[in-house]
């Protein structure tokens, strides 16, 4: 396959991809970032916890 028989096609397929509306794009962004942060908060919220109780027993 030549690369231009490569983009022609790339591009074709490309048309038939459904694109999010920048507002998706957006609230998904931010969903993303909040999962992240929350998971953020409670693994670290377990390893202070851990780290306090293992340092009671050491």
């Amino acid at each position: 396959m030549r690369i231009t028989e490569y983009l022609k096609e790339t591009r074709a397929e490309l048309k038939h991809v459904s694109w999010p509306t920048r507002r998706q794009a957006l609230v998904f962004t931010v969903v993303v970032i909040a999962i992240s942060l929350i998971t953020a908060l409670y693994l670290g919220a377990f390893d202070y916890v851990f780290t306090t109780l293992l340092k009671l027993v050491l």
